[in-house]
């Protein structure tokens, strides 16, 4: 279970929250008016999800190259993006 604590607590004890983010393997959900809005997370944390999202990104890769009809050419693609 994720620890939470308000952001103004945060600010207050950032300094012992770090040390327990880096060394003692804790993560925190600060919230603001009871609503989360950010994590503190270690640095393995970090590259854990990093590494999860890079590994979902090369499947949907692979899924879109596979797809059936004409690739799209990337400026006609990157336009129709930008709305």
């Amino acid at each position: 279970m994720l620890n939470k604590i308000t952001t103004a607590d945060a600010r207050k004890k950032f300094s012992n929250l770090i040390n327990r983010v880096a060394f003692g393997n804790e993560a925190f959900v600060l919230t603001r008016r009871g609503e989360p809005i950010a994590a503190l997370v270690s640095m393995q944390e970090l590259k854990l999800l990093q590494e999860l999202e890079d590994r979902i990104d090369i499947e949907d890769a692979f899924k879109a190259k596979n797809e059936p009809g004409d690739p799209i050419p990337w400026e006609e693609l990157k336009k129709e993006l930008e709305c």
